[in-house]
């Protein structure tokens, strides 16, 4: 999160226009597609440690480029490797959560796993402002590279963690065949549509802000706010599953945050921004923790990777033509077009959900 800051300031920084860095954004997920379903099979069947290992290692790689050379060539070398890095992380993570305790503990360890999620959207935005204004592009790019020290040497001290893989013999049938189960293909889509409306909030956030004169401290404490409030929400999440349907969480969350949208880029007032940041927060922050979980009670046993993977596509599919799109539109009619088609994603989003809980 702290890297595609840096990565849009510095490429605003060195001349470049919205559509240019929507290139740069999407260019995080590109290769993530041909990837995201090989990474789940291969955790289904030899483990989640080694990809989790790997992926660390070529996400560090990715940071350091562009410390060294801070041009755009030098950007849209970085982004794919640290898309792909993340990738063989991302997908082996989440299915060795998967596999953690009985089902009915599974929202509660996706909501816990998300808490690390929101704490890295909490500090990133805010450490990469901070070292920006005060140290340079280059500074912010080390400190994150360093960062990724951490996992890799936690994975190499652990060698059972995650060693061992669900399912023994490789599965024949297209990943895509699993689009057919119809409540499984309904949280799928919800997934990538929920994405969507992220992508194009973390995305247009830093767009909006230098347009309207902020600094890059202001900035990442606005998104600090957003992931502040989803970590806050991740706390409580577990309760509020206990006390209502999943599904309904999800469904209502996704309509407030359409809301909140529609006013965004109208305002100037900083503490109103960060309000409103916030609430979007509250709740955008259910929807990853939620639509893991949903996704996984729905996976065929011993393809809970695979699935994993599939839904990382489809929501890869949403990074690369979300920040194209939104750049050609935010280029052509301004930014707050581009936050009424989130706000717009976010209700249809909320309608699928609800449609979901009706038909299970």
């Amino acid at each position: 999160m702290g890297s595609r800051v840096v990565a849009s300031l510095l490429a605003l920084n060195l001349g470049a226009g919205p559509l240019l860095i929507g290139v740069l954004i999407a260019a995080y997920s590109i290769f993530q597609l041909g990837f995201a379903l090989i990474v789940g099979r291969i955790s289904d069947r030899y483990g989640s440690r080694w990809p989790m290992f790997g992926g660390a290692v070529a996400f560090g790689s990715g940071l350091v480029i562009p410390a060294i050379w801070q041009t755009l060539p030098a950007l849209f070398i970085s982004a794919p490797l640290i898309g792909v890095g993340f990738v063989f992380f991302n997908v082996a993570a989440q299915n060795l959560v998967g596999t953690l305790g009985t089902a009915a503990e599974r929202t509660r360890n996706f909501s816990t796993q998300s808490l690390g999620y929101s704490s890295g959207h909490m500090i990133g935005p805010v450490l990469a402002g901070v070292m920006i204004d005060h140290s340079g592009f280059g500074a912010a790019y080390i400190v994150f590279a360093v960062l990724t020290l951490l996992p890799i040497i936690t994975l190499a001290l652990s060698p059972r963690l995650g060693a061992q893989g669900t399912r023994s013999v490789a599965q024949q049938s297209s990943a895509f065949e699993l689009m057919r189960l119809p409540s499984l293909r309904r949280m799928i889509i919800v997934s990538g549509l929920v994405t969507t409306g992220w992508d194009l909030y973390t995305f247009y956030v830093p767009i909006y802000g230098h347009s309207i004169g902020l600094s890059a401290s202001t900035i990442g404490a606005i998104l600090g706010a957003f992931a502040a409030a989803s970590f806050i929400v991740r706390v409580a999440l577990p309760l509020l599953t206990r006390r209502f349907r999943t599904e309904t969480v999800l469904a209502t969350a996704m309509g407030i945050a359409a809301m909140l949208f529609i006013p965004f880029a109208f305002i100037e007032y900083v503490p109103l921004l960060m309000a409103l940041s916030f609430g979007i927060g509250l709740t955008l922050g259910v929807s990853q923790p939620l639509t893991l979980s949903l996704t996984y009670s729905r996976s065929p046993a011993g393809r809970s990777g695979e699935v994993t993977g599939l839904r990382l596509t489809i929501n890869n599919i949403t990074h690369i033509g979300v920040p194209l799109a939104a750049g050609s539109v935010g280029a052509l009619l301004g930014i707050a077009p581009v936050f009424w088609a989130s706000a717009a994603i976010l209700l249809v989003s909320g309608w699928l959900s609800h449609i979901d809980r009706r038909r299970k």
